[in-house]
């Protein structure tokens, strides 16, 4: 089970500070951990790889709980192969976020009284990099406090330069098979950013808006239609309804004058039209609006913009150079005063779009842009699930991932920023559009009339190829032969559809084939223990920092972990925090008191017949929990891991075989160096088996207790197959002798530490060779002449008599006890009165009925526990 038999380190020392300070320990421990390499790869290895990318923070971000929970997750998954002997990479590296950065920087400039337009292009562009070398990437340091156990080296940036060779690699690949082009489409526009922006980076939200119906036409060509959006219909190409709608038969073809313009627009049918809502007739605006574009195309119907790329009106005169919200009520004040208004519903809540960086509304806008075509893409990643290349988990997650890939619409991959990756097609004078490579010149200078695109790709596209071009693809590098595919991704299920998809799409066009990993693990988000979203504007958002300071990093990460099952949200609350501060303060004093007692790891294990129950109970539990905690790591099942090593750790190795050591070092001789053997054995597997969730404690712990120089590098336990279940009996049969007298002494109000003299019956029992356990643990004192057995209790198979004269006043626990019975059997005659009467049944509400049978229950229970007490209680 353990390398230290054969290794034999050199005796420890086995001074540890009374208490464990975290933020005395980590950050040097971090960095001697980084200093030795512990995190690096070798491509060279011919160790079995195991690899995880970081799913790439914004080089403007900072380390919320969100990457904590990950970041956690990830580096238990790695520690535990490292000390499997796989060589490990976790890819570190960051993104480098365009409209976010862009943001930032901007918002410096304006500070300074300019615009990017003051610097132009390329002075911005140098600016945003020095922006980048100054400011840029602080989540670095926090992973290090959280101990992210990355391959520092090989940090990779989204527009760095071999990162950069592998977006235009792939851009003219996919151009020149077709697979890119350019086309005018819907696009979710930002008027504040004044750029496309992808679906991932809009955050809907319900605002308080307005639903206006108005009529079109006149007489008896009128149709009346609803909208939210009363601005848009300056862009009215035509009015839908379902083809067997029979009240607007009669108008499909014709056409209907439409208010304030002098345009005349037809009426349609299409089966997008839901005929059961609203009016069964729907507004038409093809250029401002993704449904209504796709009605269009089907009725070759005409475009209009009116807005501009501020969201500012651009047509008909007397809304002209307004902005879309003040053109919205003028219009609806002009149709109005036509008599055109037919309703009018305020506030009417409805889903609106807002930009996730500045919180503008999106506008939907026609727009000339670059699209990625992926059916076949999407294809081939919906594929590589059904046909098993790649495992979702959980598996019921798949359901999502096909109803997204499956349905996939084109990808609008341009945006309208400076910063990043530069769309490498150039345009010529005589309308030529040539891609180029990145071994390849540009056709020809500006001199000459030819000029780039000015647009950059959307950031999901470079990091769609992070698990390849991070290890030099598109070289041949011994990195990607070594570490392509990677193991397993870790990633939040909100961007399945997004990130997740896009590596898909991309690993298996780039890599013949090959998908960019093995299984997909999905986890939830982390809200507030009340399981509310965390945010700001709900005032329980938590900076991880604050609570890595306060309670160490193992007590954030322990926490994290234990709340983590697969695809569910983790609620989090800090007096959960707290609690793993004090699981990590039991480690700590536990190992401490081992070490004060001479546990050790020298020599080999003695042999079964040499060690007591107990020794041979807590070896074969031990054994169960390593394989216990295999199965769940394999199944990413880091919450039900992280209970039983708690369990195993809290409760039966520190509360119960320490405790019952106790009377063993106290005695000494043989059976003493056994158990210290033993308990040695114990805390060096259990450490290690804690370290990938807490690395600090068990690092400092470990070394301590072996001599060894670092747990990160050592062997992770293996299952011995060693079983006893006599052992394993024998002392649950002991654990529930004490349990049962502490609950008894607990009911007669005796204080923990209080002597009782007892006599105790064990002949014969598997209970004998622990009399002096019993004893200690329970503070029983050998009876004297004058002992009475006041009380007895059979448990076990034995017999445990008391002597609780003079130690309690028994009539004052009679009387006591007699008036809480009284209460008792009152409230069950209440309880049972009520349920028992047809009429107050028939009215009462389900929940009433329910907390009355709660009480009835509760009664009965009451009744039960303190008849048992007065029975045990001595004659008065």
């Amino acid at each position: 089970m353990t390398e230290n038999a054969q290794q034999q380190p050199p005796a420890p020392d086995p001074e540890l500070p009374t208490q464990y300070a975290p933020a005395d320990v980590e950050g040097p421990l971090y960095e001697r951990w980084v200093e030795r390499g512990y995190f690096e790869a070798d491509a060279k290895s011919d160790k079995p790889p195991y690899t995880v990318v970081i799913p790439p923070p914004n080089v403007t971000g900072s380390l919320h709980l969100g990457h904590a929970f990950e970041h956690t997750l990830i580096d238990a998954l790695t520690r535990r192969k490292r000390m499997q002997g796989y060589e490990t990479l976790w890819q570190p590296g960051m993104d480098h976020a365009g409209i976010a950065t862009q943001n930032v920087v901007e918002r410096e400039l304006g500070k300074e009284g300019k615009s990017r337009h003051d610097l132009g292009r390329e002075a911005f562009v140098e600016r945003v990099w020095q922006w980048k070398g100054e400011s840029g990437g602080q989540i670095s340091g926090q992973m290090r406090r959280l101990g992210d156990g990355v391959a520092w080296s090989r940090e990779r940036f989204t527009m760095d330069e071999g990162l950069s060779q592998a977006v235009q690699t792939i851009f003219k690949r996919l151009y020149d098979d077709e697979l890119i082009y350019r086309a005018e489409r819907i696009i979710n526009w930002c008027p504040r950013c004044l750029t496309a922006i992808s679906d991932i980076e809009v955050e809907y939200q319900d605002d308080d808006g307005e639903l206006v119906s108005m009529k079109y036409g006149d007489g008896d060509d009128t149709i009346v239609v609803a909208t939210t959006r009363a601005e848009t219909m300056l862009g009215d190409t035509a009015v839908a309804v379902h083809p067997e709608d029979e009240r607007y038969k009669h108008l499909v073809g014709k056409l209907i004058r439409l208010p304030l313009t002098d345009r005349s627009i037809p009426v349609v049918a299409d089966e997008h039209v839901d005929p059961e809502f609203g009016t069964g007739a729907v507004k038409v605006t093809p250029a401002h609006d993704p449904n209504d574009f796709e009605i269009g195309q089907r009725h070759d119907l005409p475009s209009i913009t009116v807005m501009d790329e501020h969201a500012v009106i651009t047509v008909h005169g007397p809304f002209q150079g307004m902005d879309r919200l003040e053109a919205r009520s003028a219009i609806v004040a002009a149709l109005r005063a036509e008599g055109r208004i037919v309703a009018e519903k305020r506030p009417y809540v409805h889903s609106v779009g807002h930009c996730s960086r500045c919180k503008t509304t999106i506008e939907p806008r026609l727009s000339m842009q670059w699209w990625v075509k992926v059916g076949p893409l999407a294809k081939a990643a919906g594929d590589a699930v059904r046909e098993g290349k790649v495992k979702i988990h959980p598996q019921e997650m798949e359901k999502r991932y096909f109803d997204w890939v499956d349905n996939l619409h084109d990808w609008c991959i341009s945006r309208q920023l400076w910063w990043g990756h530069r769309i490498p097609v150039w345009y010529g004078p005589e309308g030529d559009v040539v891609c180029v490579g990145p071994d390849e010149e540009p056709p020809g200078t500006e001199a000459e009339g030819w000029h780039q695109d000015t647009d950059v790709l959307d950031t999901w596209f470079s990091s769609g190829l992070w698990p390849f071009s991070t290890l030099g693809w598109p070289e041949q590098t011994e990195s990607l032969a070594k570490f392509y595919p990677n193991s397993v991704l870790v990633t939040g299920y909100d961007i399945l559809f997004f990130w997740v998809a896009r590596m898909m799409m991309f690993g298996l066009y780039a890599m013949d084939g090959t998908p960019p990993f093995h299984t997909i693990a999905l986890h939830g988000m982390v809200r507030d223990q009340f399981g509310k979203k965390m945010s700001k504007s709900f005032g329980n958002a938590v900076n991880p920092l604050d609570w890595m300071d306060k309670y160490g990093s193992d007590a954030l990460r322990f926490t994290l972990a234990r709340g983590a099952n697969p695809g569910v949200d983790v609620p989090i609350g800090e007096d959960w925090v707290q609690g793993s501060r004090n699981f990590a303060n039991k480690i700590w004093n536990a190992t401490r008191f081992a070490l004060m007692n001479g546990a050790t790891v020298q020599g080999p294990l003695p042999e079964p017949s040499r060690m007591s129950a107990t020794d041979r109970w807590i070896l074969s539990r031990l054994n169960s929990v390593v394989a216990e905690v295999d199965a769940y790591y394999d199944d990413f099942q880091f919450a039900k891991l992280s209970d039983a090593l708690f369990h195993f750790a809290w409760d039966e190795v520190f509360d119960w075989y320490v405790e019952l050591s106790k009377t063993v070092f106290q005695a000494g001789g043989a059976p003493a160096e056994v158990s210290k053997r033993v308990l040695g054995e114990v805390l060096d597997v259990t450490l290690k088996l804690l370290h990938p969730v807490v690395p600090f404690v068990t690092e400092t712990l470990w070394t301590t207790l072996t001599g060894g120089e670092s747990i990160v590098i050592t062997d992770w336990p293996k299952d011995s197959g060693l079983r006893d279940a006599a052992a394993e009996r024998e002392i649950e049969t002991l654990q529930s002798v004490i349990t049962e007298v502490r609950r008894f002494r607990a009911d007669q109000g005796l204080q923990p530490g209080q002597r009782v003299p007892a006599r105790l019956a064990l002949d014969g029992t598997a209970l004998a060779p622990h009399e002096a356990a019993i004893r200690q643990l329970l503070r029983l004192q050998p009876e004297g002449e004058s002992f009475t057995a006041t009380a007895t209790l059979p448990v076990g198979g034995a017999e445990v008599a008391l002597d609780l004269s003079g130690t309690i006043d028994v009539a004052a626990e009679r009387k006591r006890l007699a008036k809480d019975l009284a209460a008792a059997e009152k409230e069950k005659a209440q309880a049972t009165g009520k349920l028992g009467n047809e009429a107050f049944l028939a009215k009462a509400p389900d929940n009433v009925v329910d907390k009355i049978r709660g009480r009835l229950a509760k009664a009965e229970e009451d009744i039960a526990r303190i008849t048992a007490q007065l029975e045990k209680l001595p004659q008065a």
